[in-house]
């Protein structure tokens, strides 16, 4: 957050031969993107340049509704608590204002990557005390995804706007549609979607883009490893291999409880991971749409350009 911008330091030059390549180089720079360079540090703790500030105001279990329940602190948070709260692991986000020119109020979209089981679950369903079960797979599906937020701008501190119509939680058991080339295609066909149209959820959602026209794009990376198989035995075909799912159990282990993600009793599941969705923040009731004509592979993010001759180019 800038608070306080310091006075620009004229450009040093080049020919002082006070001064040497390096240090020039660097002054140029800070005085380039208009902020002093920060120290490197070890400490366990956020650094900005002077003239800046750091707050934190949205973390994972922070309510997003107006019936979110407190987020517990001690892993016993349960899925339908997560399903109502920012989920884990920030990655990608954009903003968007609600007004064009006004920075102060607007939308910000978020990707949840992955979760940390060490904090995420306790102590006794770590150490099988507890058995593992399907709420446990809920709970850590409903951490991933997509958080779309309102928040604004007061007293130079940014809040979540809890009781805004725009706020929602996209996580793993959220419809969404297929479009492009792959729509239909027999290995798009699930038990739950023999017609192969649509995709229920995303995850390991990484980087991320937005659009021209105002819609956010969400980035599936590392798909593969939240499927296995229960059967005790590596059945994969060569595509599944090829992708790297896991040969038997997976690290999240929710084929034990959801056969959606057992690579053998659904084969296709995971041909509906592995995409570019794209969002429209302004609408609460809009389905997302996951891209297949962008392609199939781990994503990182989408930047979005125009060409010369005003075609979209996504990289």
């Amino acid at each position: 957050m800038w608070i306080d911008p310091p006075a620009m330091i004229s450009a040093p030059d080049a020919t002082d031969p006070a001064l040497g390549v390096d240090e020039a180089h660097a002054r140029h720079r800070s005085t380039f993107l208009g902020f002093e360079a920060v120290e490197a540090n070890s400490l366990d703790a956020i650094t900005v340049p002077r003239g800046y500030a750091s707050a934190v105001f949205c973390r994972w279990g922070d309510p997003l509704f107006p019936n979110s329940p407190a987020w517990a602190g001690d892993a016993s948070d349960s899925a339908a608590a997560q399903a109502l709260q920012f989920g884990d692991n920030h990655d990608g986000m954009h903003f968007f204002p609600l007004s064009p020119g006004d920075s102060s109020r607007g939308l910000l979209v978020m990707n949840h990557e992955y979760l940390n089981p060490e904090f995420f679950y306790t102590a006794a369903v770590q150490s099988g005390a507890s058995p593992w079960a399907l709420e446990d797979v809920r709970k850590g599906q409903h951490a991933h995804g997509v958080t779309v937020a309102e928040i604004r701008l007061v007293d130079q501190q940014w809040q979540v706007v809890t009781d805004s119509p725009f706020n929602r939680r996209l996580h793993v058991n959220s419809p969404m549609n297929l479009t492009g080339p792959a729509r239909g295609h027999r290995l798009m066909q699930t038990t739950a979607d023999p017609a192969g149209i649509e995709s229920l959820g995303t995850l390991n959602n990484c980087g991320n883009g937005f659009t021209i026209w105002g819609t956010y794009l969400t980035c599936e990376e590392n798909f593969n490893g939240y499927f296995g198989t229960t059967s005790g035995s590596d059945q994969r075909n060569a595509s599944q291999k090829r992708y790297g799912l896991s040969a038997t159990t997976s690290g999240y282990r929710w084929e034990e409880h959801d056969d959606r993600f057992d690579y053998l009793k659904e084969p296709n599941e995971s041909n509906r991971m592995g995409w570019i969705v794209e969002i429209d923040p302004f609408d609460p009731l809009s389905v997302p749409k996951k891209r297949t004509a962008l392609g199939r592979i781990k994503h990182e993010n989408a930047a979005q350009t125009l060409t010369k001759d005003l075609r979209v180019a996504v990289y």
